[in-house]
């Protein structure tokens, strides 16, 4: 068995871009606000991914610079997750982690411009002391907002980094743009043709124009939204 803070490459997700049989160790990222499959460790994309450390020693060092942000907070903790929709900032260089038609995270490179946002999926609501409503958000961060008819679950929210102002919603509905992130049309943009709400157990589900999918895989976006979408070997 690995300690808690590496697992070996063999059993690492699928969704890692890193080669498995290279060596036999790779830094888990500490429990957070994504979950293992959608998030990697900053040492490891700061070295193995975006490359600007040759090894660990150089990842702390450079984190002790106080130049890497995540979401606009400075980070210093090379096992911090950095995952679905974060926003990572090197230096001058800033990156929006995305998920590719082979269902693999990928770091890619944006403007500062983007870099100033993210969008975030309403996960779930929860009613307050005083009446006043949360809504919780697919990246662990929290919202108070005051309108609770106003926004329903599988929303996604544009907002603001670090202040986390609502800038744009997006509403989970027919006719809307959805970008997959799972199943086997994972990473590919669809407009929603019919939404099937399920009375029971079964999950929700999502029909296009060829296609249906589950509708947990329908992360909502539009043409204020863009992504840095693009195919890379490993």
């Amino acid at each position: 068995m690995g300690s808690s803070s590496h697992l070996k490459r063999l059993a690492m997700p699928r969704s890692w871009a890193l080669p498995r049989k290279v060596l036999t160790w790779v830094q888990r990222p500490r429990a957070g606000s994504h979950s293992l499959e959608m998030s990697m460790s900053l040492g490891v994309i700061m070295r193995d991914i975006v490359g600007v450390a040759t090894n660990q020693r150089e990842v702390r060092h450079i984190l002790h610079s106080r130049q890497v942000k995540v979401d606009g907070s400075i980070v210093t903790d090379a096992r911090r997750g950095v995952g679905f929709m974060d926003v990572l900032t090197l230096g001058e260089d800033h990156y929006r982690c995305v998920i590719d038609t082979n269902g693999r995270l990928r770091y890619n490179k944006i403007s500062s411009s983007d870099a100033e946002w993210k969008i975030c999926r309403i996960n779930g609501k929860s009613t307050l002391k005083g009446g006043i409503t949360q809504i919780n958000l697919h990246d662990g961060r929290n919202i108070l907002v005051k309108d609770a008819s106003e926004f329903s679950t599988g929303d996604t929210l544009k907002i603001s980094l670090p202040e986390q102002k609502i800038l744009t919603h997006l509403p989970f509905a027919e006719g809307a743009k959805a970008y997959l992130t799972g199943g086997s049309h994972v990473g590919v943009y669809e407009i929603i043709k019919e939404y099937i709400v399920k009375r029971s157990s079964m999950p929700n589900e999502v029909n296009f124009e060829d296609f249906g999918t589950i509708a947990k895989y329908a992360f909502i976006v539009n043409d204020d939204t863009p992504l840095p979408l693009k195919e890379v070997n490993v």
